[in-house]
């Protein structure tokens, strides 16, 4: 890049630079495609909201924050010496340590010269004339570029319920999704938080030993089950390390993106006694995986009913007080049909003098008053209200761009009765966009790093072909979008899952179209499908020649 061209791209410049890529996020997704970029010999640049790279993990900082995912699996392997150097301190890495990560990445590969932050992407557009895209920014950028990656993030834009009165509260309010940086103290505070989703799991037992008394607000109790975390067993460390290629070459073609002893048995094909001794097994050594005891338990009820009834029991054998322990069993959807969670004491939480637990089914918030919560039976006097009501989860981020494709259709148009996409990666209209991670891909059904360089290096192969045969635009066609549509549904609608209101089908947000957005085929063989339709010449799409020409139907 030219120092002109460097200078015009300082924030808030308002002049046009020109780039073979432009990229949307710098989390972990938009780190490694631009790693990939970097390695094709392309300009880009990439353009993130935050102080600081991290995505996810700059701004979730709740008391608690971890990843549900082993460290050892939650890490970039397209580097051996990265993946070799870097030491893991605990088995489930906190935020702090995954943010040091993700800083240490971005420093070791020379990421930042090519990163703007405290700028976003508010408006995207295709111009059909010249096959480029037309990026605007919040700080008065416009830039120009051949191919747009959003590397948006699943789980990035906070939802915060729109409850009566909280501009009256007098207390202060957080959300987890964006944390003070600087932390908060809540000793000596009483405090509320409305949900009990993952963050709120993870955040209730720290703030309820900080908090002079704590009130938790539940309207869907969730099934948890221990992380058994500890530091990282060095043995262990050096064990896997010596076979990681093998292992990595696993997690790519498992179902979720992680090893996991996985059974091919029916649950209802063992006894009781042996049944119960296998879920003891997976309670014992905690974490994600619980689900892969048995063959059926995501596709049959009955089968789901077993394990589900371990839960219960195990809740009921931790909390003392039986009304508070059935309030805490979820009864009304399939076990692992919305997101399982991984805790540390969550249950026994229940336990203190100070904690009280608010059915939300039962007495329903009215309004945020000046002095707290007001529910149907009660007000409950605040210092603090921390809302762990989660995200506009797989969409939101997207379709809070402007994002305009041919004939300037927008995408919020395009996705009112919910997500249409080829493969999660492309979007029929929008050439030369590429969605990372997104709705129709397994994403967050799936270790997200495993499913991030899959679709990075998919996109890098793709641009290396199009380079490779004098094209410069490529479009998923209607046709095959359809297909896949069609297919991602009847793989989901042969599950258990449709049948939770979770947010995997937007049942969170208010207004939002009702539709299972992730793939839930599984990583390897959603990794095979892709692999075979680049194969095949990037089958399902339509390839434009860099010269004056027709449209080529791949």
């Amino acid at each position: 890049m030219s120092d002109s061209q460097e200078r015009s791209m300082e924030p808030g410049a308002g002049h046009t630079a020109a780039f073979d890529a432009v990229v949307v996020g710098a989390g972990l997704a938009g780190l490694y495609m631009l790693h990939r970029l970097r390695g094709l010999g392309l300009s880009a640049r990439v353009y993130e909201g935050g102080q600081g790279v991290g995505g996810t993990w700059y701004w979730n900082r709740y008391p608690g924050a971890r990843c549900d995912v082993e460290s050892m699996d939650y890490s970039y392997s397209f580097s051996n010496e990265l993946q070799q150097e870097w030491q893991w301190t605990e088995r489930y890495a906190s935020q702090p340590e995954i943010l040091r990560y993700i800083e240490h990445v971005a420093d070791r590969f020379d990421l930042r010269r090519d990163i703007q932050l405290a700028t976003r992407v508010t408006a995207a557009t295709f111009d059909e004339a010249t096959n480029r895209w037309t990026i605007q920014t919040d700080r008065g950028d416009r830039v120009s570029a051949r191919f747009c990656m959003m590397a948006t993030g699943c789980l990035s834009t906070a939802q915060v319920p729109a409850f009566e009165g909280l501009e009256t509260f007098a207390g202060t309010w957080y959300h987890t999704g964006h944390w003070p940086h600087a932390g908060v103290d809540f000793s000596g505070r009483r405090v509320g938080v409305i949900g009990t989703g993952s963050s709120a799991i993870q955040s209730i037992p720290i703030i309820a030993r900080q908090a002079a008394s704590l009130v938790v607000f539940q309207r869907t109790p969730n099934f948890s089950v221990p992380a058994r975390n500890a530091p990282l067993d060095r043995e262990y460390e050096r064990s896997l390390k010596a076979r990681y290629a093998e292992y990595r070459r696993q997690a790519r073609e498992s179902r979720v993106g992680f090893v996991v002893a996985a059974s091919d048995r029916s649950a209802l094909a063992l006894p009781a006694e042996e049944r119960h001794r296998e879920y003891e097994t997976r309670w014992a050594r905690g974490g994600l995986g619980f689900t892969a005891a048995f063959a059926d338990l995501l596709t049959r009820q009955d089968a789901n009913d077993t394990a589900a009834e371990f839960f219960r029991a195990k809740i009921r054998g931790v909390v003392r007080d039986p009304h508070v322990a059935e309030a805490l069993v979820p009864k009304d959807y399939p076990l692992g049909t919305k997101r399982m969670c991984v805790d540390t004491d969550y249950y026994a939480t229940f336990n203190r003098d100070n904690v009280t637990l608010v059915d939300l089914r039962q007495a329903p918030i009215q309004a945020i008053t000046a002095r707290g919560v007001r529910t149907r039976h009660a007000e409950y006097e605040l210092d603090s209200i921390v809302f762990a009501t989660g995200f506009d989860a797989m969409t939101g981020a997207l379709l809070k761009i402007d994002i305009r494709g041919r004939g300037g259709r927008a995408l919020r148009e395009k996705w009112a009765e919910g997500p249409r996409t080829y493969l999660g990666i492309a979007i029929a209209g929008f050439p030369n966009l590429f969605t990372i991670t997104g709705p129709g891909s397994p994403s967050v059904l799936s270790n997200m790093i495993v499913s991030i360089e899959q679709h990075a290096d998919w996109i890098a192969g793709c641009l290396a072909h199009l380079r490779a045969h004098g094209r410069d635009a490529i479009e998923a066609t209607v046709e095959a979008e359809d297909a896949w549509v069609a297919h991602v549904n009847q793989v989901g609608d042969a599950t258990l899952y449709p049948r939770a209101n979770s947010w995997y089908v937007g049942a969170n947000i208010p207004g939002k179209p009702r539709i299972f957005m992730p793939y839930v085929g599984g990583v390897g063989t959603y990794r095979k499908i892709c692999d075979d339709i680049a194969a095949k010449g990037y089958e399902g799409f339509a390839l434009t020649a860099s010269l004056p020409g027709p449209r080529v139907a791949a």
